[in-house]
């Protein structure tokens, strides 16, 4: 799967500035927005299984990539393109193993040894972060610009760097080997979507 990895979106209905998800997505989406991830922690199963049934409508409309958070079930569920798992998730070989060849496994990394293990236990993208302070998650690591060198010394495949990331501060990350920029608040919260994803497509664009 050839996939474009410039500015991935990650949802939060506690942070964005529309009503629905659905909505959100399709507004960053329009604006550039080349990967979703639906990350939801707080609903239940069956809130996220008809949640990702709505999002991944829009996600197909526009031929965009939906990715869920942590669950294989809902993934397989609703026939999303992938999983995205932190360190503390099913091991990426045993997600391998359910999902088969087809799906688009991501793992959360840190460090160069977290990033080589993933890419050698099949994952096909890596999440890099915290490269800057977020209010977004907690218990991030933070990541320095060296540390993110030497992941891309560590991997071949793709990753996408995520913590706080937005048009002012991803010019620090400028020539690292990074493939994209993961994003929330730098779009979602903001009152235009379209041109918040616009503009940091645009910023994403020269990593």
């Amino acid at each position: 799967m050839n996939v474009d990895y410039t500015l991935y979106l990650c949802t939060d209905s506690g942070l964005m500035s529309c009503k629905t998800v659905e909505e959100s997505v399709e507004l960053a989406i329009l604006g550039g927005c080349s990967v979703v991830q639906l990350r939801e922690k707080n609903a239940s199963s069956l809130e996220l299984f008809q949640l990702a049934k709505r999002v991944k409508q829009v996600t197909d409309k526009y031929s965009v990539p939906l990715i869920i958070n942590d669950r294989l079930d809902i993934c397989q569920a609703v026939d999303a393109a992938g999983v995205h798992l932190g360190q503390s998730d099913l091991p990426c070989r045993e997600a391998r193993r359910i999902l088969g060849a087809d799906k688009l496994i991501g793992v959360s990394a840190a460090l160069p040894e977290e990033a080589a293990k993933a890419q050698a236990d099949g994952a096909d993208y890596l999440g890099v972060g915290a490269v800057f302070t977020t209010s977004t998650k907690t218990n991030t690591r933070p990541v320095t610009p060296e540390t993110i060198r030497a992941i891309r010394q560590a991997v071949t495949i793709p990753f996408v760097v995520i913590g706080g990331v937005n048009p002012q501060n991803i010019t620090q990350l400028y020539g690292l080997g990074i493939n994209g920029a993961a994003v929330i608040s730098a779009v979602i919260e903001q009152p235009d979507i379209t041109e918040a994803a616009r503009v940091m497509r645009a910023a994403a664009e020269k990593l």
